[in-house]
């Protein structure tokens, strides 16, 4: 086995620390961020002073202000990367200027035999 190669947590540069978490002040580390998919719906909340937000987060902020709209479609209108925004979203999420709803999905109905056969006929025969 070659150095750094699957134990003691050695690397050639030195040695990994990767489960101790550092925080100043020896403060324990903050809540996990909030899940947010590239569907959920995202709100603003206007109530929320929007003092020491970033240009990005101004600019999601802004985009929210008439109504309601997704993580993708913040993303597709403010040009940005849809992983971005959603660290991003997370952040606002978490302190308290976007609220966020799962999007509606209607429960499946379920067809008839005969309806199915058909369909499945019909996509055979293309």
């Amino acid at each position: 086995m070659s150095p750094g190669a699957g134990g003691g947590g050695h690397t050639r540069r030195g040695v990994v620390r990767s489960h101790t978490v550092i925080t100043p002040g020896g403060e324990e580390p903050g809540p996990a961020q909030p899940d947010v998919d590239v569907a959920t719906l995202l709100s603003a909340d206007t109530t929320t002073p929007r003092e020491g937000l970033r240009v990005q987060a101004r600019r999601v902020m802004a985009l929210l202000e008439p109504g309601v709209l997704s993580v993708a479609d913040v993303a597709a209108y403010l040009d940005m990367p849809v992983g971005v925004v959603r660290a991003l979203v997370a952040d606002l999420v978490r302190t308290g200027h976007i609220r966020t709803a799962e999007p509606f999905v209607p429960l499946a109905q379920p067809h008839e035999r005969e309806f199915l056969e058909r369909v499945l006929h019909g996509l055979q025969r293309l």
